[in-house]
């Protein structure tokens, strides 16, 4: 695979991409790339307030293109509701959907729609909005459903016996299994979208290690977080340079239906994007379905689905 870079998105006027969490880290990062190349860009954002903020920065540099700011609550069923309701009435079609927003090794807590947080935000909050636009976006010719996962899968586990955490929770297990139902959804969407023959595909990326806002809601102290800003954080990657992967799957002609795209350099911490190895739980077609009926009867999500 070549260098890739952001100098090789194609030209994408006339495209409609929404990108969830759009106002800091990976998802401003691409905002501003798929602006910067002429797309019509829908930033969905939880905080109104910082989203203006990134909202007024990519109209600054990137003159001509003025971004479509919503407002989108992953932790709330009925604002992801809602939110749909909005696009499907301004727009007529979705060419990208870069499912990016998430939070990482929190503390307990529950979403509005009684869910553990990370599995609510990072996996059953994208799988309903994702649900909701799927009619929309199988109006679209040769358009994509773009998951953000992390190399943290690798360590994931579905514990259908403890899903929420309820039992036990751990932080860090909870992020890993979250990441790993991203990509457990991304395939079985695949496969269903496959079996329909839909001019659509589902493709998931991973930034490696990229330096972003997501530790500043962990569950550690602050000397560590601490020590993440002002010493390690200068040491890998920006977040430009993380979001390449998933902008290779938003908008490469060689990405491939069903890929996983992450940085090509050791242990696929940093680089250029390329074929990232997909763990081998991620492949369990039997987890996989079991995961996507559980996810519709928490979501109520079922009927927008390719079936």
């Amino acid at each position: 695979m070549v260098e890739w870079t952001t100098s090789l998105i194609p030209d994408l006027a006339g495209k409609i991409i929404l990108i969830t969490g759009a106002n800091s880290g990976l998802g401003f990062e691409s905002a501003k790339a798929l602006a910067g190349k002429g797309a019509t860009v829908i930033m969905a954002c939880r905080n109104l307030e910082k989203g203006e903020k990134a909202r007024q920065q990519i109209r600054e540099e990137i003159r001509g293109n003025d971004p479509d700011l919503r407002k989108l609550d992953l932790a709330d069923l009925s604002s992801v509701e809602d939110f749909v309701s909005g696009i499907q009435s301004d727009y007529n079609r979705i060419d990208v959907l870069m499912n990016n927003a998430g939070i990482m090794a929190t503390p307990y807590e529950k979403t509005k729609s009684g869910f553990e947080k990370q599995f609510g935000v990072n996996h059953l909050g994208h799988f309903a909005l994702t649900g909701r636009l799927l009619n929309l976006l199988l109006k679209t010719p040769c358009s994509r459903v773009v998951n953000v996962s992390s190399m943290s899968s690798r360590r994931g586990k579905i514990n259908f016996d403890n899903l929420m955490g309820e039992r036990s929770y751990k932080p860090w297990r909870a992020y890993g299994q979250s990441k790993l139902a991203n990509l457990l959804f991304t395939f079985e969407l695949q496969r269903r979208i496959d079996a329909h023959q839909a001019d659509i595909i589902a493709v998931a990326a991973h930034p490696g290690i990229s330096a972003t806002n997501l530790h500043r809601a962990m569950s550690v102290n602050e000397s560590l977080k601490f020590i993440y800003d002002n010493l390690f954080k200068g040491l890998i990657p920006d977040a430009a340079k993380g979001a390449l992967s998933q902008l290779y799957a938003a908008t490469s002609p060689e990405a491939q239906p069903g890929g996983y795209y992450g940085p090509g350099g050791w242990f696929e911490a940093a680089g250029y994007p390329s074929v990232a190895s997909v763990p081998a739980q991620a492949q369990d077609r039997e987890t996989a379905l079991r995961l996507w009926e559980i996810s519709e009867k928490l979501t109520g999500v079922i009927d927008a689905f390719v079936r």
